[in-house]
């Protein structure tokens, strides 16, 4: 798996709100929908890798693709 260290958390909701999720919910952790899938992302800077990993194929989107949405 492409590296996806260094994200702060507030990039990472820019670039789902790109890719057409919205937020639904926020608190300790941020919940973002497309209306199919639910993401959430931790208020963490930056946010592990791994776990970065894990949200962008939830998502439902590749590494790339993710990326080219930073």
């Amino acid at each position: 798996m492409p590296k996806l260290s260094g994200i702060n958390h507030l990039s990472a909701v820019k670039a789902f709100e790109k890719a057409g999720f919205w937020v639904a919910r926020q608190g300790k952790h941020i919940t973002m929908t497309d209306g199919e899938r639910i993401i959430t992302i931790p208020r963490a800077n930056p946010i592990n890798a791994y776990t970065m990993g894990g949200i962008v194929k939830d998502a439902g989107l590749t590494i790339e693709e993710f990326k080219k949405l930073l």
